[in-house]
Order: structure tokens, then C-alpha cells, then sequence
């Protein structure tokens, strides 16, 4: 027992444990050949040249394409390692035009920084851009670069255009197939969903549908302005894509089917996986023969016929999927398009280039990071102690502030970079320098990708290596250089923790409450908005509301999970409000629900049941701001019909009140936030 007791005040403390917990996530083989062959490459070619610290410099380039290559369509690609690049252009020309000049290298560098803060709001693309502006400002200002100026941007552009033509290939062979892939993905996980309904998985179902959902219109409207109109191919995907939702819709439907009539039948997410092979092959489009076309005898859907609203709805749902993917060119900009299209490129431009000069969370972010790039650049240029260029890469990197905690990314770090040194002390200590740099560039390079996805701590110790081996292509201080990285490390780190955590209360004092509360306004408003239309009358602002309503749900549930990884007392806070994150993406898909069975044969609620219902949340939302008790309402007796009591109209078959479900979700989601969590 006493034992047991030292082993548990011993254990790391869970925050700590769940950064160090590997991802479950495959090995990603292609990137990790793409990685091997891209950084080892250069160096090869500049010591065949006689000019090893060339090739480094080049290497350089192709590690940060290699951290930057993330995405699945080609498309995607080219802009996340193209677009970076050149911004890593940029930034180490500007640190190689002030290396060595003190207090000029310093105001550079932090106003690099400030850039690279602000920018990283606007989106991934960006976000990897300011990443690699500042990374290489800090590399060209602390590292001795080959003159003249143009020769550093230059090689790592080159670098970086190795790794890119590595990734774009297959693109002639295999164009399109990722977009395919993704919107196949979606049907499969729509058919996981209707397995699941009702049953104890459900939940998480419907939160993988939310993910594919995402990554699918990501994928597809990250280039729709731009080739919309022009690629049929495209069109095709994005109206298949846009007729899944009507049976994400049904599929959540299926929840509130009696208990008493069992599971759906296996025939309906058996049709749902038949509709993904045929996005897959790229067959959808070619009409079949006549005797195919969708209908009850139809060998493509072979549904059972409807017995209720929620067998009505799918049926419904499956049958309009397989007619869309029957057109052979479907209108781009027609009805099929549910939710909207995106605002014109120069529209989309000007939204962006405003909220990243005038949001104060840009400048918050901007101004934070570029505190601890002065104050840590300052310590290497200006203080005559033996630091370098590593002790600011490492506030780069910890302080990136779309990047996730700062607190735990700072311990991360820290531990990764143990660990990193430690693959760098045998490397650098018995490998000889010369050709022998290559074949061990490329076996540590195939790391970067692998340890990449298992978490940040491992992704650290895989680079820790690697840029230590070609960093001493550039100073040639060999095992020397092991110790002092871990020291600056650690003074990297302590810098990030004490002036870009400790000294800003919105990190420790977490505004997660607020995010919260936005959400559960924006569902009252849904709410409402669900049940404006008379029944069997789509309604596309609904359509396009609830859609970014889960899209902006997902970001709350990503944000809790990172602020779970916070030490007390925001990781205590972000625990005592989760319960609430899940119960409000449960009233979404309540009334989503709700409106589906009223669409197929159930009564509509009456308008003032559903203002009633409307008013408990937008309560709710002003409780979670001001922290104060949340107010009566129908579950402590107010309303129409009593605590709890059934709605007016009731359902078929002995069914309860069509609002009873949703009634119960906003009653639950009350009773969460009644205690007022911290």
C-alpha cells in the first residue's frame, strides 16, 4: 500500500501525462521516404559540389517543407509548402543583413516576430508562413550564412522545392483522388453514425461526422472560388458533399426513434457505404441504365420501406444522394448548393487583412510573442555570454500562439530536446564527419514524419537531431554543440514560461467560459431558426446556421481539450465546464432532430414552446458570461406545460412531445452550469 502511495505522488501530473501519451496515429510511410530522400538530397549534392554548408542550408529548407507538407490534396500542397517558403525567403535574408550588429538585430527580429503573431490568425497557410518567416529570421540572424546575401534564401528555396516536387509527383496520376477520398470518407462515417444511433457510441459517431465534415469542405472550398466554376469534377464533389448533410440530419433523427422498435436497419448504412465506393471510384456522374435509376427494386439502394419519420427521413435522404450523384453536370451554383458559396477572393482578402490589423486578439498574440523573441534575441546579441541562435529558435517554437498551450508546450520542449539530444550525442560524437552526414541525415530525417504524429514532444526530439547535424555543416563545433543546446533550450523555455505565460493573465486566467457562452447563444439562435419554417419547407440559412454552428463547436471542443492540458487552474476550470461543451453539442443535435421528424409526419411545436425554450438558453449563455446562477426556467417549473411535462403535440405510436427531447438536453445543459464551475 505505501508503496502504491509513492508510486502515485510520484506519477507525472495528468496534464503532463496526456502531452507525453503517444497519439494512436499510423505511420505515415510516404512522408516518411518524402522526408529521407528530400533532406539528405541536398546535402549529398553540395559534398559532391565541395560546398557542404550549400547543401545544409538547402537541407534547412527541406525540413521546414517537410514540417509544413500536412495536407492530402495536391492543390493543398503546393500552397502549404510554395507559400511559406517564400516567406522563409524573406525572413532569412532579413537575419542575414543584421547578423552581428547587436541592437539592430534585436529590433529586426522582434518586429519579424510581431509580424508573425499577428499574421497567424488568418489562417493554416499563414499560420505555417509566419512560422517560417521567423524561424529563418532567427537562423540568418544567429548562424553565419555564405555571402552574398541571396545565396541563404536562395538554397533554402531550393531545398524546399525538392521536397515539393517529392510531394506533387503522383499529382498527374492520382489528381483528385484525395478530394475523393475525403468525400467517401464522410459517407462512410455518416454510415458509422446510423449504426450507432441511439446506441452508446452515438455520440462519438456523430463527433467523427463533425470532423469529416470539416476536413471534407476544407479540402474542397480552399480553391472552389478559383476553379469552381471551371472544374466539373469539382462541382460533382462538392453537390455530393452538400447532399450528405440532409442524412447527417436523418441520421441524428434515428436517436429519438422508440426504444421499442429496434435498431434501423443495416440496409440503410449498407446503401450510405455503397454511395461512398461510387464517390471513390469516380463513378458517381455516369448515369446507369434506366432499370438502375434509384428506387425501391433499384440494385444500388435496396431500402425497406419507410415505417416512421426517422425511416422516412433517411429513406428520403439516401434516395435525393444517389440522384445527385446520377447528375452527370450538376449546376455549381444551384439549388443543389446547400450552403452558399464563399465570398469572392479580393472580398475574402480584405475580411482577412482588417481582422488581422485591427483584432486585439492579433495584437495580444503579435505583441506576446514578440516580447519573448526581444527579450531572448537580446540575450544572444547584445549580453556577452556564450549563448546562440538556439535559445530564440526555441521561444520560436513554444511561443507559436496558434500552436496550443504555452505552459505545456514550454515543458514539452523541454523534455523533447532531452530526448533529442540524446539521439545527438552518439551521432555527433562517433559518426565521421563527411559523406557518412548523408545516409544518417536520411535515417534521422525518415523520424521527423514519424514522431510527428505521435505528439509534439516527440516531433522535438526528432528534430533536435537534425538540425543540430546540419547546423554543424555551418559552425563545425561537432559534440561540443550538445551540451549548450540544452542549456539554451532550457533558457528558451524559462523565457516563454515567465514573459509569455506568467505575465498575461488570459493564460492562466482562461476566457474559455466566454467561448462557451458564444456557443450556447449561437444554439438559442439556432433554435429558433429551426423551427421558423412551416415543416417540409427547407430553409438554407438553417441549413448553413447549423453548419457552422458545429463547425464552431468543434473549435470549442478543441480548444477545451487544449486548455485540459494546462496546469490548475485552468486545466481544473477547462474539466468542471466539459461536461457542458458535450451537453450544448447535444441540444444542436436535438433540435436538429427535432426539426427532421416534424419535416417526415410528427406535429410541429408550437411558436411559444419554442421561444420558451430559446429564452432558457439565451439565460444560460448570460449565467456562463457573468457567472452568476442561472435563472428559472421550465425545468424548475416555468413554461407552458409545466416542469418537464410533454409538449402539447405528441408524436405517433404513443410517442412522447416532439420538444421533449430537446427539452431534456436544455434542462441537462442547466443543471451542469447551475453550480457556476469555478
Amino acid at each position: 500500500m505505501a508503496r502504491s502511495a509513492r508510486a502515485g505522488r510520484l506519477a507525472p501530473p495528468s496534464w503532463l501525462a496526456e502531452g507525453l501519451r503517444p497519439h494512436p496515429a499510423a505511420i505515415p510511410w510516404a512522408a516518411v521516404a518524402r522526408a529521407s530522400a528530400g533532406l539528405a538530397t541536398p546535402l549529398a549534392v553540395g559534398m559532391a559540389a565541395g560546398r557542404p554548408a550549400y547543401g545544409a542550408l538547402a537541407s534547412m529548407g527541406a525540413l521546414s517543407a517537410v514540417i509544413g507538407d500536412t495536407a492530402d490534396a495536391y492543390r493543398m500542397r503546393l500552397f502549404n509548402i510554395a507559400v511559406p517558403q517564400l516567406f522563409g525567403a524573406l525572413g532569412v535574408t532579413l537575419g542575414t543583413l543584421v547578423f552581428g550588429q547587436g541592437w539592430t538585430a534585436v529590433t529586426v527580429v522582434t518586429a519579424v516576430a510581431l509580424v508573425s503573431g499577428m499574421i497567424s490568425s488568418i489562417g493554416a497557410v499563414a499560420s505555417a508562413s509566419g512560422l517560417l518567416l521567423l524561424l529563418n529570421a532567427v537562423v540568418g540572424a544567429g548562424l553565419p550564412m555564405p555571402s552574398p546575401w541571396w545565396k541563404p534564401p536562395l538554397l533554402l528555396a531550393l531545398g524546399g522545392l525538392v521536397v515539393l516536387v517529392l510531394a506533387l509527383f503522383g499529382w498527374p496520376l492520382r489528381g483528385g483522388v484525395p478530394e475523393r477520398s475525403a468525400v467517401a470518407g464522410t459517407y462512410r462515417s455518416v454510415a458509422g453514425f446510423l449504426e450507432a444511433a441511439g446506441g452508446p457510441a452515438h455520440d462519438e459517431r456523430r463527433q467523427a461526422v463533425t470532423l469529416s465534415l470539416n476536413r471534407s469542405y476544407d479540402l474542397l472550398l480552399s480553391h472552389r472560388t478559383r476553379r469552381h466554376g471551371r472544374s466539373p469534377a469539382l462541382a460533382r464533389l462538392t453537390a455530393q458533399l452538400n447532399a450528405v448533410i440532409p442524412l447527417v440530419e436523418a441520421a441524428s433523427s434515428a436517436k429519438l426513434r422508440p426504444a421499442s422498435l429496434g435498431p434501423l436497419s443495416p440496409a440503410y448504412p449498407a446503401a450510405a457505404r455503397r454511395l461512398a465506393d461510387a464517390v471513390e471510384r469516380g463513378s458517381a456522374g455516369r448515369r446507369p441504365p434506366a432499370t438502375a435509376l434509384p428506387g425501391r427494386s433499384s440494385p444500388v439502394l435496396d431500402l425497406p420501406p419507410p415505417t416512421g419519420p426517422t425511416e422516412r427521413a433517411v429513406d428520403r435522404a439516401l434516395r435525393y444522394a444517389a440522384e445527385v450523384m446520377q447528375e452527370d453536370t450538376p449546376d455549381p451554383f444551384g439549388a443543389t448548393d446547400r450552403l452558399g458559396r464563399p465570398a469572392e477572393l479580393r472580398i475574402r482578402a480584405r475580411r482577412t487583412a482588417r481582422a488581422a490589423l485591427v483584432s486585439e486578439a492579433s495584437w495580444r498574440y503579435g505583441l506576446r510573442i514578440a516580447l519573448c523573441i526581444g527579450l531572448a534575441q537580446a540575450l544572444v546579441s547584445v549580453i556577452a555570454v556564450p549563448r546562440s541562435y538556439w535559445v530564440t529558435l526555441t521561444v520560436t517554437f513554444v511561443m507559436k500562439p496558434d500552436f496550443g498551450s504555452v505552459f505545456s508546450r514550454a515543458v514539452l520542449r523541454a523534455l523533447g530536446t532531452a530526448a533529442g539530444l540524446l539521439i545527438a550525442i552518439p551521432v555527433l560524437a562517433e559518426v565521421p564527419r563527411g559523406w557518412w552526414d548523408v545516409p544518417t541525415l536520411a535515417l534521422l530525417a525518415a523520424l521527423v514524419p514519424a514522431f510527428s504524429a505521435k505528439g509534439y514532444a516527440f516531433q522535438t526530439a526528432a528534430i533536435t537531431p537534425v538540425i543540430l547535424l546540419l547546423s554543424d555543416q555551418l559552425n563545425h563545433q561537432g559534440f561540443q554543440l550538445v551540451l549548450p543546446r540544452l542549456y539554451d533550450s532550457l533558457i528558451g523555455c524559462a523565457i516563454s514560461l515567465v514573459a509569455g505565460y506568467l505575465l498575461w493573465p488570459e493564460s492562466w486566467h482562461t476566457r474559455i467560459g466566454d467561448r462557451l457562452a458564444d456557443a450556447v447563444a449561437d444554439t438559442a439562435a439556432y433554435v429558433s431558426l429551426a423551427f421558423a419554417t412551416a415543416p417540409g419547407r427547407d430553409h438554407p440559412a438553417r441549413l448553413r446556421h447549423r453548419r457552422r454552428l458545429y463547425r464552431d463547436l468543434s473549435a470549442v471542443r478543441s480548444e477545451f481539450q487544449r486548455a485540459l492540458t494546462e496546469p490548475p487552474p485552468t486545466g481544473a476550470l477547462a474539466a468542471a465546464w466539459w461536461p457542458l461543451v458535450i451537453a450544448v453539442e447535444r441540444i444542436v443535435e436535438a433540435t436538429t432532430a427535432t426539426r427532421v421528424r416534424a419535416d417526415h409526419g410528427v406535429p410541429a411545436p408550437p411558436a411559444a414552446e419554442v421561444a420558451e425554450i430559446t429564452r432558457e438558453l439565451d439565460d444560460l449563455a448570460g449565467a456562463l458570461r457573468t457567472g452568476k446562477a442561472v435563472p428559472g426556467g421550465a425545468d424548475e417549473g416555468a413554461g407552458p406545460n409545466g416542469a418537464g411535462a410533454p409538449g402539447a403535440a405528441g408524436g405517433p405510436d404513443g410517442e412522447e412531445g416532439v420538444l421533449d427531447p430537446l427539452r431534456r438536453e436544455v434542462r441537462a445543459a442547466r443543471a451542469i452550469a447551475a453550480p457556476a464551475p469555478g
